[in-house]
């Protein structure tokens, strides 16, 4: 059993992730807990160069099988040697992204088999499947406006300049996940009042894990 907890953070880009994580995380120190943030891909020296692989613009023709493997390979390796050992230590952990993104993406989003890639997080993750995760959810809209500041910032990667319709497919999968784990996946709506949308997720993690 361990000690610590792991919350993950899903959604579409421009969804509000990284902003209501650190509302969370200063609601987890506010009641005494050590917490620690992390991402996919990323959180290790060999996720983060992994990242800049996947991420980088000029990689258009990387394949979706090469994609879902290199998404996996730096989740193993934060796995085992960052998230397990923190949970032993007693630490709450809150991942900007993990598993649901690669059936969302890679799965419903490039149309790789949905079972091949849940056999791949399970090789992956090991035991170590999130105790809550947070779905935000943004319409199509907001995300687009959203999604434009960021490219109007240089903020935009490779993912982001998907097409709508890959997005609505991405959309679909989340969705279709967290009605498949209503137990441990919750929907949350990300509002323009970002406070609004933080008690909403305090709300969950209190009647979930607290």
């Amino acid at each position: 059993m361990y000690k610590g907890k792991l919350i993950t953070f899903e959604g579409i880009d421009g969804s509000g992730k990284t902003t209501q994580i650190r509302y969370l995380e200063s609601f987890l120190q506010s009641i005494g807990h050590e917490v620690l943030l992390l991402r996919e891909p990323g959180g290790t020296k060999i996720g983060e160069e992994i990242r800049k692989l996947l991420l980088d613009m000029k990689h258009q023709e990387m394949t979706p099988e090469t994609e879902l493997f290199l998404f996996e390979a730096a989740r193993a390796q934060l796995v085992r040697e960052v998230i397990r050992p923190a949970l032993q230590e007693g630490k709450w952990v809150i991942c900007d992204r993990y598993m649901d993104s690669s059936v969302a993406y890679q799965g419903y989003g490039r149309g790789l088999p949905v079972r091949l890639v849940e056999v791949l997080n399970s090789l992956a993750v090991d035991e170590m499947t999130p105790d809550l995760t947070i779905l935000l959810e943004l319409g199509p809209a907001a995300r687009a406006e959203r999604l434009s500041r960021r490219h109007d910032s240089g903020q935009g990667d490779r993912i982001d300049v998907e097409t709508e319709r890959f997005k609505q497919r991405v959309c679909e999968g989340f969705r279709a996940i967290a009605d498949a784990e209503p137990s441990r996946v919750v929907r949350v709506e990300s509002l323009d009042d970002k406070e609004e949308t933080a008690e909403l997720i305090r709300e969950q993690v209190r009647r979930v894990l607290l």
